[in-house]
């Protein structure tokens, strides 16, 4: 799916690091209060419309992932004017036990009413796109519900090895928000640049769908 195994290889030691701590999901609770006003106590943020900036639901995520993704806001890998001053003020002995806490709760799913476009997002979901534009499917490393590579730390030597976040239930506006992001290269914080090379074959009409569908999935 992905150009070889050393650049998997890459994507897998890029996280290691970031990743691997264990938290304890009871601390995590009370230390994820300051999380709550954007992310949701349970970690399920309201749907924000267009033009605002969409929160993230956090709840369901794999805790490895929600570990990098603050410490690339912290480093200034990743950038958002909201999560990358509010990453500074997350102590290093707090991450792990809030990342815990939040991937003990249940993600909600969404609905989505626009058929047409789910039908052309679960094409893209589960097969992926043929040529001249080849795209492997969302499943391969997401999962069939969008639950995320959960044994990524177990499949070192087997694709995929990255660390897949969950996207099953996750706001539309913020998965396509994001899609787009990668495509410009406005995010680029996605080792190997996994993320960016899929984005880049797929068309902003490809995107909606795909994130339409991925949001009324529940992991």
């Amino acid at each position: 799916m992905f150009k070889t195994a050393s650049m998997l290889g890459m994507a897998f030691l890029g996280v290691t690091g970031a990743a691997l701590a264990a938290g304890n999901a009871e601390l995590g609770q009370a230390k994820a209060e300051v999380c709550a006003a954007c992310h949701g106590p349970d970690g399920n943020s309201i749907a924000l419309p267009a033009p605002a900036d969409p929160w993230p639901k956090l709840a369901g995520q794999l805790p490895e992932y929600v570990i990098k993704q603050v410490h690339d806001f912290k480093s200034g890998r990743r950038k958002n004017e909201q999560m990358s001053p509010q990453a500074q003020g997350v102590a290093e002995a707090d991450l792990a036990d809030i990342a815990a806490y939040f991937a003990k709760q249940k993600m909600t799913a969404n609905e989505v009413s626009d058929k047409d476009l789910l039908a052309k997002g679960e094409q893209i979901f589960f097969k992926g796109k043929g040529r001249p534009q080849v795209v492997p499917a969302c499943i391969g490393c997401h999962g069939r519900s969008g639950e995320g590579n959960r044994d990524w730390g177990k499949l070192m030597s087997k694709v995929p090895t990255v660390l897949a976040p969950a996207i099953g239930g996750q706001h539309a506006n913020y998965l396509e928000k994001q899609l787009k992001a990668y495509k410009d290269g406005s995010r680029n914080n996605d080792e190997a640049k996994v993320m960016r090379d899929i984005t880049a074959r797929l068309s902003d009409a490809d995107i909606t769908a795909v994130a339409e569908y991925a949001a009324t999935r529940g992991n």
